[in-house]
């Protein structure tokens, strides 16, 4: 005779204890704008990925993965990394080039990527804007993604924001003279991705409050 074992209901100290054992990582990927006018910006996400990292190491880690074009017809996406110092080895090997952008071939990429194992946010941080809206609208999928763009022109703004309602997402501008705001901006989207919206309500920073508004509309 077979004897199943009982069915012992889940105790939270043990679950939780679980969780720090083998805690639910989160996937993000970081898109760049890398034409010719972008390494000033280029270089200081570089060099913000380390706190980014830092960041939700006690929520659960995260996984990364690089994705930028440059050019008029070179979109790379790296593999996915675990840690900064991986990610910062490839951002410094890269260096702008002239072209025009492919923010299309960033959510075809992630809509194929995300089919084979969920990603949690979508990073896409640029200036402009070069492609048909429309085709761009047509393009997302599921996943948030959240628009930190560089200055404030009209056009590319309002394509950014259609762009994070439709995602779930948000867009926030910045001024590359204050590296600051962005490293928050990640470091915040770093969080939601690990840990989701109760977690970015957690960290209880500015950036944090800015993306919150958005996502809950």
């Amino acid at each position: 005779m077979t004897v199943s074992a009982p069915i012992v209901p889940p105790r939270p100290r043990l679950e939780a204890l679980l969780a720090r054992i083998d805690p639910m990582r989160g996937r993000l990927t970081i898109a760049i704008d890398a034409t010719a006018s972008r390494q000033p910006t280029w270089d200081i996400a570089a060099k913000l990925t380390g706190a980014m990292f830092n960041e939700v190491a006690a929520i659960g880690g995260l996984d990364v993965q690089l994705i930028y074009f440059r050019g008029w017809n070179e979109c790379v996406a790296s593999r996915w990394l675990t840690d900064a110092q991986s990610l910062n080895n490839i951002m410094s090997r890269v260096m702008c080039a002239a072209g025009h952008t492919q923010i299309r071939k960033v959510f075809d990429h992630v809509r194929k990527e995300h089919a084979k194992q969920p990603i949690n946010a979508v990073v896409f941080i640029g200036d402009a804007c070069e492609e048909t809206p429309a085709e761009l609208y047509e393009a997302t999928c599921s996943v948030p993604v959240f628009l930190f763009q560089e200055g404030s022109n009209p056009q590319t703004s309002t394509i950014f924001a259609t762009l994070a309602k439709l995602t779930g997402g948000a867009h926030v501008e910045f001024n590359a003279n204050s590296p600051v705001t962005l490293a928050e901006l990640l470091k915040a989207v770093a969080t939601f991705a690990a840990g989701g919206t109760k977690a970015l309500a957690n960290q209880a920073s500015e950036a944090a409050r800015l993306l919150l508004t958005q996502i809950k509309k």
